[in-house]
């Protein structure tokens, strides 16, 4: 390597290659590869989860011990996802207007 930069300064290379491509990030929950792992209580309830489980196309590995707490939180949070919240554009004042009076919207409603 040739020493084009000032002392102390951090090489560009090494940089990269201490900052590089993420090979180890976490894989997705609910596949065939790694499915969820899920306790119930009773068997009727894990009648529900394998249904819900199966509505949803997911994999799940469902275990029924009565002498543990219920978790079915993998679940629970792959299904609740929270939705991104859009909102509509408002016109421009020379747009014709939304309630269909065909004024500008200036001139109606703005």
């Amino acid at each position: 390597m040739h020493d084009l930069y000032y002392k102390g300064r951090i090489h560009t290379r090494m940089n990269h290659i201490k900052t590089g491509y993420n090979t180890k990030r976490t894989t997705k929950l609910g596949t065939e590869k790694h499915p969820l792992t899920l306790v119930v209580n009773s068997d009727e309830k894990k009648l529900a989860v394998e249904a819900l489980v199966a509505d949803n196309g997911l994999f799940a590995d469902i275990t029924v011990d009565s002498a543990i707490d219920e978790n079915i939180n993998e679940l629970n949070a792959i299904l609740n996802k929270p939705t991104t919240t859009r909102f509509d554009k408002t016109p421009n004042r020379n747009d014709p207007c939304s309630c269909g009076s065909g004024k500008k919207y200036k001139k109606c409603c703005g």
